[in-house]
């Protein structure tokens, strides 16, 4: 959101550790517990014919058609059967990206060896998904997951296995522009993004493990303002879930489109903001972008709003994978660091993150009353450590007479 793609494609995984060693990145475990689940993994490679992509002058017959529509490299997290088949490891999600865009013929880029050579001790670190492991009997709510700036649909793939093990099946694809593999810091960039995250749905319906009248959408950094986006006209998605969304910091963009309008939206929304977030960035993003507009959060008025503020965290600890990128936890931008927290305590405030997307999630799509009252719950309440994070509940204003009733 904020530097390069090749920030962007480590969700700007930027910061300190001033202790840090290998044997760290390689055990990195959160600390939550998973559910009673099994979790499996199917990678599909399928096309949006109805969206062209790229270019293929000179070729015909179906093989070129499907080459110009859209490519949509699609994971699929879900509730599975054990196995003793061995789980998936960091470097199997990593090689994935050789073929996210040209499917059956693996290319190496540039940016999939940097991200390599960042995360090379964990790259044989285990995760939970087991690849192609059998169905549990049954229909599961259904997320929708927005990747961050260009980034890969696996960003954040220990919160998607975690919601998988408490029987949600996560839906994924890359994060990507409207004619290539790069996103781009506009309308036509996140209307593409929106778009995939309505063919997901409609591609989600198709999946025999899947209740299609409980569905959310859930992003991080750019993926939340594309997952607003989608809100707003696919009446599909029930509640959103946000990690530091884009729709805080580029209001101007929601503005611009001329048809997203917040306050007209009913779903609702859990939103994780980080702790630092000075007048001085916004206005520097805002001139940037030229993105300066109403705040979203401000005019959240007919959804339920609960905001989470994560007091120890900055924008790239939402994403899973920052915590095992030994290169620039050590090395790069230490400013970023907020106060004294250091990657400890942003391993606990993750983990916090993915109890309260849990239960948030239970809440809105569950109707499970026990998961409604841990979010009205004060933290300490709910055995969060000091200095964590802050939690606002803001429920939804009815309309009245073509009026707008706000809350008090």
């Amino acid at each position: 959101m904020r530097f390069s793609r090749i920030a962007a494609l480590c969700c700007i995984i930027l910061g300190p550790f001033r202790f840090a060693n290998a044997e760290n990145y390689a055990a990195v475990k959160f600390l939550v517990k998973p559910g009673p689940h099994a979790v499996g993994l199917k990678v599909v490679e399928q096309y949006d014919i109805a969206r062209n992509f790229g270019s293929t002058i000179g070729q015909a017959g179906p093989s070129a058609r499907a080459e110009r529509s859209r490519p949509l490299q699609t994971l699929v997290w879900y509730p599975a059967q054990k196995s003793a088949r061995p789980s998936v490891t960091m470097g199997d999600y990593l090689a994935l990206m050789d073929t996210e865009v040209s499917f059956g013929k693996p290319q190496r880029t540039r940016d999939g060896d940097l991200l390599k050579t960042w995360l090379q001790a964990s790259l044989g670190q285990s995760l939970s998904a087991v690849r192609d492991a059998h169905l549990v009997t049954g229909r599961f709510p259904v997320v929708i997951y927005a990747p961050s700036f260009s980034s890969t649909s696996w960003e954040n793939a220990d919160l998607c296995e975690y919601l998988a093990s408490y029987g949600y099946v996560v839906v994924a694809s890359p994060g990507m522009g409207e004619k290539s593999r790069e996103s781009t810091h506009d309308l036509s960039g996140v209307n593409a993004q929106a778009s995939d995250v309505s063919f997901l749905i409609g591609y989600a319906a198709s999946l025999p493990d899947t209740n299609m009248t409980r569905v959310a959408a859930m992003g991080f950094s750019w993926g939340g303002l594309a997952d607003l986006f989608a809100a707003s006209r696919d009446n599909r998605i029930k509640a959103l879930v946000s990690l530091d969304g884009s729709e805080r910091y580029f209001p101007g963009l929601v503005r611009a489109s001329g048809t997203v309008h917040p306050d007209q939206i009913r779903v609702p929304l859990i939103y994780f903001e980080e702790g630092d977030q000075s007048l001085e960035e916004q206005d520097r993003l805002n001139s940037r972008f030229h993105a300066d507009g109403p705040s979203v959060l401000n005019q959240w008025l007919h959804g339920d709003l609960v905001t989470v503020r994560m007091l120890g965290l900055f924008h790239p600890e939402f994403c899973s994978i920052a915590y095992r990128n030994e290169e620039l936890w050590e090395k790069e931008l230490p400013n970023l660091q907020v106060a004294d927290y250091d990657r400890e305590d942003g391993l606990v405030g993750y983990s916090w993150i993915m109890r309260y997307t849990q239960a948030f999630l239970d809440f809105y799509l569950k109707q499970d009353a026990q998961a409604g009252a841990f979010l009205k719950a004060s933290p300490t309440m709910n055995g969060v450590p000091k200095h964590t994070m802050s939690v606002k509940v803001r429920p939804s204003a009815p309309f009245a007479n073509n009026t707008v009733v706000k809350p008090n």
